[in-house]
C-alpha cells in the first residue's frame, strides 16, 4: 500500500515538473501594432511553448526595433525584448531559449520578412528561412535554418 501511494506521488510530481519549468521562462514584451494578425499568432505560438507574453500595442513598431538595435534590413512586423535580447519577426520559440540558455553577447535573433511557415505566419506551405543571431557589430550569422 505505501508503494502504491509512493508510486502516485511520485507520479504526481512528475506531471507537474512540465508547468513548474514553464513558469520559469521570462516575460516577452511585444511592440506591434493593434491590426496585425501574425503577430497575435506568434504570440499565441510563444504562450504556446511557455512564455508569458506582455504584448503592446503601438502606433510604429519599428521604432522598437531600432531602439534594441536591430539593423532595418532584417525587420519583420513586431519586436519582442526578453532578457536584454531583441527578438525581431516570427522566430520560433524553441531558438529563443535556446538563445536564453547560450547567452551569447548579441543584439538577439531576427527571421526578416514574414517567411510563409514561420510560426504566426502558417500557410498552404512552409518557405524555407533562417534565424539570424544578430551581432553587437549589427552583422549577423545564421543561428538556425528552416525548410
Amino acid at each position: 500500500m505505501i508503494q502504491l501511494f509512493l508510486l502516485r506521488g511520485a507520479f504526481a510530481a512528475l506531471l507537474g515538473l512540465p508547468t513548474f519549468a514553464m513558469a520559469a521562462l521570462p516575460v516577452i514584451e511585444v511592440y506591434k501594432s493593434a491590426s496585425c494578425g501574425c503577430c497575435s499568432e506568434w504570440i499565441k505560438h510563444l504562450e504556446t511553448n511557455g512564455f508569458t507574453v506582455r504584448a503592446k500595442n503601438v502606433e510604429i513598431p519599428a521604432q522598437y526595433r531600432k531602439l534594441a538595435g536591430i539593423p532595418d534590413q532584417f525587420g519583420s512586423c513586431h519586436t519582442g525584448l526578453v532578457n536584454g535580447y531583441a527578438i525581431e519577426g516570427h522566430v520560433p520559440a524553441s531558438e529563443i531559449k535556446q538563445l536564453l540558455r547560450d547567452k551569447p553577447k548579441a543584439r538577439g535573433l531576427a527571421v526578416p520578412a514574414m517567411p510563409v511557415g514561420s510560426p504566426g505566419m502558417e500557410g498552404p506551405r512552409k518557405d524555407a528561412y533562417d534565424v539570424l543571431l544578430v551581432k553587437n557589430d549589427g552583422s549577423t550569422k545564421v543561428y538556425k535554418h528552416y525548410r
